[in-house]
C-alpha cells in the first residue's frame, strides 16, 4: 500500500513555485506501464466515458489494453450507440494474460456478470494480486467475482452501494478507493482519479 501511495503521490504532485509546468517534449509521454497488458471488459449499454478514457489514458501511458466480451469481435454499443469491440472472447484469456482487468460502468456489468467466465476471470486476476478496477457500476460484477469484496473497501455509483455492502465490502463516498489491487470510483466525473491510481497500482506491482 505504502508503494502504491507514493507512485500516486508523485504521480499528482504539484511544480514548485518558479519551475515549468510544461514538460521537454522528449517527456511529454511518460510510458510507465510499458510492457503490461490490461483486459477492460465490455457489453452492451457501457458508458462511454468508462470505457473509452481509461483506455486511451492507459494505452497512452505504454500499456497493451485489449477489449473482452462474451464474443471476439463483436461490436458492443454503448449507453447513447458509440460501438466497441470485443477484442477477445472470456473463452479465450485467462487471468496470467493480463497484469489487471478495468470494468467501466453504464448497463454492461449487469450483462457481463451474467457470465461465469468473466466472474472468474476477475476473481483470478484479485487473487493474483493484479490490478481490478472498477468504476460507476462496475462493481456489480466485483460483486458476483467469489467473494471478493469481503472486508475490502470500495465505493461505487451511489444507487448500487447496498449490493456493494452486502457483497461484504467497506463501502465509502469518494473519488477513488485504493485497497491494495483493488481501484474503485463513482462516476464519470472521477475518471481523472481512478487512472491515476490505476497507473500507480499496476507500476507498483
Amino acid at each position: 500500500m505504502d508503494l502504491v501511495l507514493d507512485s500516486l503521490s508523485r504521480i499528482t504532485a504539484s511544480p514548485s513555485p518558479g519551475s515549468s509546468t510544461q514538460p521537454p517534449p522528449s517527456t511529454l509521454v511518460d510510458m510507465e506501464l510499458t510492457g503490461k497488458k490490461i483486459a477492460l471488459l465490455v457489453d452492451q449499454l457501457y458508458q462511454e466515458m468508462e470505457v473509452w478514457y481509461p483506455l486511451y489514458r492507459l494505452r497512452e501511458a505504454g500499456a497493451e489494453v485489449i477489449t473482452v466480451g462474451a464474443r471476439a469481435s463483436t461490436t458492443y454499443p454503448s449507453k447513447l450507440g458509440y460501438p466497441c469491440v470485443a477484442e477477445r472472447s472470456y473463452d479465450e484469456v485467462s487471468a496470467s494474460d493480463f497484469d489487471g482487468v478495468v470494468v467501466p460502468g453504464g448497463f454492461a456489468p449487469d450483462h457481463i456478470r451474467r457470465h461465469a467466465k468473466a466472474n472468474q476471470l476477475v476473481a483470478d486476476i484479485n487473487a493474483q494480486g493484479k490490478l481490478v478496477a472498477a468504476i460507476c457500476h462496475g462493481p456489480w460484477v466485483l460483486c458476483s467475482a467469489h467473494g471478493m469484496l469481503k472486508g475490502r473497501h470500495a465505493t461505487s455509483f451511489m444507487a448500487i452501494k447496498d449490493d456493494v455492502v452486502n457483497a461484504g465490502a467497506i463501502w465509502s463516498d469518494a473519488e477513488v478507493v485504493v485497497d491494495r489491487n483493488l481501484v474503485t470510483s463513482r462516476k464519470p466525473e472521477d475518471l481523472p482519479a481512478f487512472c491515476r491510481a490505476m497507473i500507480a497500482v499496476v507500476q507498483a506491482q
